[in-house]
């Protein structure tokens, strides 16, 4: 069955994400009052966390129930990535974020996902390691965060707390994020080569 639960939410996440966006963008568009505003930004940012946590529970439900599909191997990471892309150019958009760090982090997410995709071409899966879901939990840490300075539960550009402010902490934030990021991607590449290089360059290699 394609569409069981896992690829319900799945298919919910993108769902949610592009309301989401709407929303981020209809605040700033129509000319209406602050509060109105604030209310829209409040119910884009609780899309965005339930969007976070669909992206958590398909995986595990289709993993402990038996529910893995291909539909769901094609269409979850795909989701993962539009979610990511989506916040992260809002968060650009907003200038919570250089443009080159979501330059980065995006190009790694699409690079990785068409190796996974190659892997299973070749009937095999590339799983995450520990890297990569410490990249994870850094991106969603880090979405979170902005989403909350955007919705004014603090402020990250001009904020200051024991005389540090606030942005000159989620620069490095984010440099940590970028490193973690190039650093996961690049394992993958490294350990699972044999996926992309001929035959003669594999067996060179293996010499």
């Amino acid at each position: 069955m394609i569409m069981n639960v896992p690829n319900s939410l799945t298919v919910g996440r993108i769902v949610i994400v592009f309301i989401f966006l709407l929303l981020a963008n209809i605040s700033e568009s129509l000319c209406i009052s602050a509060d109105a505003v604030y209310i829209i930004r409040v119910v884009a940012y609780i899309l965005a966390i339930i969007a976070g946590i669909t992206d958590v529970l398909d995986g595990y439900i289709a993993r402990k129930y038996n529910q893995v599909t291909d539909f769901g191997a094609l269409m979850d990471p795909l989701a993962d990535k539009v979610f990511v892309t989506a916040a992260m150019l809002m968060m650009v958009e907003f200038k919570l974020m250089p443009a080159w760090i979501a330059v980065v982090v995006i190009t790694r997410e699409f690079l990785v996902t068409g190796l996974r995709m190659l892997a299973i071409q070749k009937g095999e899966v590339i799983s995450a390691d520990r890297w990569g879901k410490l990249k994870t939990a850094l991106q969603m840490l880090m979405l979170a965060l902005a989403g909350a300075s955007w919705i004014n539960l603090f402020d990250l550009r001009h904020d200051v707390f024991f005389g540090i402010k606030l942005w000159t902490v989620w620069i490095f934030f984010l440099w940590g994020i970028v490193i973690v990021t190039i650093m996961s991607g690049m394992g993958y590449f490294i350990r699972h080569r044999n996926l992309y290089m001929n035959q003669k360059e594999a067996s060179q290699k293996k010499t």
